[in-house]
Parts: structure tokens; sequence; C-alpha cells
């Protein structure tokens, strides 16, 4: 299975995922952190997260997947949503509420 075929794996079979560094309990850099918390404030309670400093592979595969550049990375019901400025955006206007409150169950 290729590295483009885990990320996708991984976007199609959880509701809410965040490519992160580190993880919710201990993120690894302050956007991630943000992340998390912006997720946790918005109503997501069943959030898969993949710690992209574990595996250089997937760090660097998300970042084609969606071709963006820079983690963390938030996909909802297979389809990105975006980074943590447009996560903060969102959550801004009450759109990441309604995004999260969307996930599949």
């Amino acid at each position: 299975m290729s590295v483009q075929d885990t990320i996708k794996s991984q976007v199609t079979s959880h509701s809410v995922v965040l490519y992160m560094k580190g993880s919710p309990q201990f993120p690894q850099c302050g956007f991630s952190a943000t992340a998390t918390q912006l997720l946790k404030m918005n109503g997501a309670l069943d959030v898969f997260t993949v710690d992209v400093l574990q595996n250089p592979e997937i760090r660097e595969g998300i970042k084609q997947y969606a071709n963006w550049p820079t983690i963390p990375q938030l996909y909802v019901n297979g389809e990105f949503v975006g980074g943590c400025d447009i996560m903060k955006e969102l959550a801004q206007s009450g759109e990441l509420q309604k995004i999260v409150a969307s996930a599949k169950k």
C-alpha cells in the first residue's frame, strides 16, 4: 500500500481526521495545539489524529495529498477542510462547529 493509499484510507474511514505534530495530549507545535483546542471547543469528540513526526512518509505524503504545504491538516467526511489559520477563521464565523457537527458518526 502506498503512502497516498494509506492517507486516503485514513481520511475516508474516520469522520474527523487531524494530521498534526505530536498528539492532542502533547502537541509538538503551537499550530497543532491550537487546532486540537479549536476542534474540542467546537464539539469534535471523536477525532482520529495522526502524528506526522512518527512517520516521515506520511509527513511528506499528506502535503501532496491535499496540495497543502503545512501541518496540521483537518479532514471531515473525507474532505480537506484546511490548516490552522482556516480552522481559526471557520471557528470565528461559526462554520467550524457546523462542519464538525456534519461529521458522520
